[in-house]
């Protein structure tokens, strides 16, 4: 009996690829959550391999940024969209200047994920996990997802460790194989109809299979890239059933040689994947913040190579309709030789899980007990980030 059920298993995976793969420990179960699309949604999106912070938010006021990077930022300096305040938005980012315009983006600057370490591997094990010590089975998103009696889906093939952890996950990434027939499904209920668990699984992916039944032009045109990735998470959130939160990762961010061709490329594929999210959120937007944070940031001075190599403060942004954007967060540490971080790095002034903090805070309405609990030994930033609850989502 085990062999078949193996089989089984083996079965629906090939057949239904891209359905939400479902996981929790025994003892736990589906929270009870009302069915409201106007929920405050919450997306993080962890760029993986420690984005250049001074490319994308150019301080250009500051006489250090031409004396360390004059070849990197000559090219984009006069290209770039004025934030205020002596800084810049890299070019690239058109739609994160649109939403800075109608102040639905904050840039904080010089921060940093309290990993201590320029090994991608750590930093990014203590951004996700959020603890004053690593725990690869605790993530900080997963934390909180538990005391908000939420539920989350991570666009991943397995469950990162920012969403691990004892509350329920779950994960959706497409597959290549080819489309399964509705008259295998048909077979498949009949198959599994004694069989609760594979019953149940059954209904769930045929549901999301509906649910994502119109994002195939869009797969199609993008081929599975963040862009792809994060039209098919909005479009999850959306849904008056959907999960409370998502994570999604983009790769690549490790620009040691040639940066500049690297992060125009880059940064146009984070704005228009940033630009889709909005679009495919609708009417859901206006409750939704947005979190891109990354692992660490890049040295001051440019390399041999025309790039720059593993640093310490970088910045996050911070976006959505819900965000009390249009401002610069984060205090500016500077660039002098004296004020770097040992000798070559931009100083860290703040942590990023207390920007999170304040999120979780002011969005989900999380008290200081559950705070603590998501991210212990850290304090609020006391800064307003979101904005006020309008009267069609007071109720909620």
């Amino acid at each position: 009996m085990n062999n078949k059920k193996i089989d089984r298993r083996d079965l629906l995976k090939a057949a239904a690829g891209s359905f939400i793969a479902w996981h929790s420990p025994a003892a736990l179960s589906l929270t009870d959550i009302p069915a409201n699309n106007l929920k405050p949604k919450l997306v993080w999106v962890i760029l993986r391999g420690a984005m250049d912070s001074l490319h994308a938010i150019l301080p250009l006021s500051d006489s250090g940024l031409m004396e360390h990077r004059k070849r990197l930022v000559t090219p984009v300096k006069d290209r770039a969209f004025d934030l205020g305040g002596g800084f810049a938005l890299h070019p690239a980012f058109k739609e994160l200047n649109r939403l800075y315009k109608k102040k639905q983006l904050i840039p904080v600057v010089a921060t940093e994920s309290g990993a201590n370490s320029r090994s991608h591997f750590q930093a990014q094990d203590m951004l996700e996990s959020g603890l004053p010590e690593v725990d690869t089975e605790s993530g900080w998103l997963n934390r909180a997802v538990e005391v908000y009696r939420g539920a989350s889906v991570a666009v991943a093939h397995t469950v990162p460790i920012g969403l691990r952890g004892k509350h329920l996950a779950k994960t959706w990434y497409p597959d290549l194989l080819r489309p399964a027939s509705d008259d295998l499904f048909q077979r498949l209920k009949v198959l599994y109809k004694d069989d609760e668990l594979l019953s149940e699984r059954l209904d769930e992916g045929l549901e999301n299979r509906q649910l994502l039944s119109g994002m195939e032009q869009v797969e199609n045109k993008y081929k599975y890239n963040f862009s792809s990735l994060a039209a098919s998470c909005a479009v999850m959130l959306a849904d008056k059933d959907g999960p409370d939160c998502a994570m999604l990762e983009m790769t690549g961010w490790d620009t040691h040689q040639n940066q500049l061709g690297r992060l125009d490329r880059k940064f146009s594929q984070l704005d228009e994947g940033i630009a889709i999210i909005r679009e495919n959120l609708a009417e859901q937007w206006d409750n939704t913040v947005v979190v891109v944070t990354t692992e660490f940031g890049r040295t001051v001075a440019e390399n041999g190579t025309r790039g720059t190599d593993h640093g310490t403060a970088s910045a996050m942004f911070i976006t959505g309709g819900a965000v009390a954007g249009g401002k610069i967060e984060g205090r500016w540490p500077g660039l002098s030789m004296a004020n770097l971080y040992q000798g070559r790095d931009l100083m860290p002034t703040s942590d990023t899980r207390q920007w999170i903090r304040a999120i979780l805070s002011q969005h989900w309405k999380l008290n200081a007990a559950q705070l603590d609990y998501v991210f212990p030994t850290i304090k609020t930033m006391n800064s307003q980030l979101i904005r006020p609850v309008s009267k069609s989502t007071a109720a909620i």
